[in-house]
């Protein structure tokens, strides 16, 4: 049974979905403990800066893409826990991901990022490929 999970997500189709697939894996388990993670990279970093007035309301935009996943959780009863990284996605997910113990790591297959939704390659690629724990990437 999983009691941790990391769910890599930035507010996607593809990792609301992924969060649905987190919460089917740890249902029944009161124990359990899902970690989100949103990664800001420096082109999303300027872009807030740029479009917002200050840090209250740069935290609030991105709580904001999180929140159907949040809406998610809570409906379900899952404990949680939401960490806002900064630095390029898929290093930092994989570096994240190996620093701690984890029994699945989660993502979408697809982000928000459209060059990078080009390719499987991209992020969730690098995690398959360079995380230790299972990983599983939701269509």
């Amino acid at each position: 049974m999983f009691q941790r999970i990391l769910l890599a997500a930035d507010g996607s189709e593809h990792s609301l979905r992924a969060a649905e697939k987190a919460i089917a894996l740890v249902n029944g388990n009161e124990d359990a403990v899902i970690e989100i993670i949103y990664v800001v990279d420096g082109a999303t970093s300027k872009a807030d800066v740029l479009h917002n007035r200050g840090s209250i309301e740069i935290a609030n935009k991105r709580k904001e893409r999180l929140a159907g996943i949040v809406e998610k959780l809570d409906v379900a009863g899952v404990k949680y826990e939401i960490k806002t990284l900064h630095g390029e996605p898929g290093p930092t997910v994989v570096d994240y991901a190996n620093e701690h113990d984890f029994d699945c790591v989660l993502l979408g297959s697809r982000g928000l990022n459209r060059l990078q939704s080009m390719v499987l390659g991209s992020v969730s690629h690098k995690v398959a490929k360079r995380v230790k724990s299972p990983v599983m990437i939701v269509k």
